[in-house]
């Protein structure tokens, strides 16, 4: 794929996302992704032939960043507990975007979730070989994807304040071994 499809296909992915955090999944069309990035609805048809292929294409483009993120996080400490404070940081920086492909992803299809589900089985076991115990590094990534579904769907989500010990706590947690 050349760069310019590239691009624009990013730019179809993140106007995707954009559509469903501002509008709502039930506004979630081809039409208004179409709108929504400046092109036509022929054009979004070519890169993306139906609603299924872009959300499949937005789930997978977020899974490609995150797990680059995660990487790129992870390799800059070596210390044990380094993979989870770098999930800690990239599950909580721009969680918008995993959001919407989820939300699409379970509202039309849950089927599309099974790429999430072989990430996760991954991202397990890195948490459980990050030199912590594996019950206790369970248990914080466990608090991470609740504290993120939380926000996600506004479950008694906590105030800035609060948020931040409790962050705070998780981090600590990652360096009981240090």
């Amino acid at each position: 794929m050349n760069l310019k499809k590239k691009a624009l296909n990013e730019e179809l992915l993140d106007a995707a996302s954009r559509v469903i955090n501002t509008k709502g999944f039930s506004h979630f069309s081809l039409a208004n992704v179409a709108e929504e990035a400046g092109v036509s609805k022929g054009g979004l048809l070519h890169h993306f032939p139906n609603k299924r292929a872009l959300i499949q294409g937005q789930l997978n483009s977020v899974l490609e960043k995150y797990s680059r993120s995660l990487e790129e996080k992870s390799a800059l400490d070596s210390n044990p507990g380094h993979t989870l404070r770098a999930y800690i940081d990239v599950s909580l920086k721009d969680p918008e975007q995993m959001e919407a492909g989820l939300l699409a992803a379970i509202a039309t299809d849950p089927e599309l979730l099974k790429p999430v589900q072989d990430h996760y089985l991954i991202w397990q076991k890195r948490v459980e070989e990050d030199g912590l115990d594996p019950v206790l590094a369970t248990i914080i990534r466990l608090a991470i994807d609740g504290l993120w579904f939380c926000d996600m769907f506004g479950l008694a989500p906590l105030d800035n304040d609060f948020r931040e010990k409790v962050l705070d706590k998780l981090y600590s947690l990652t360096r009981n071994n240090e």
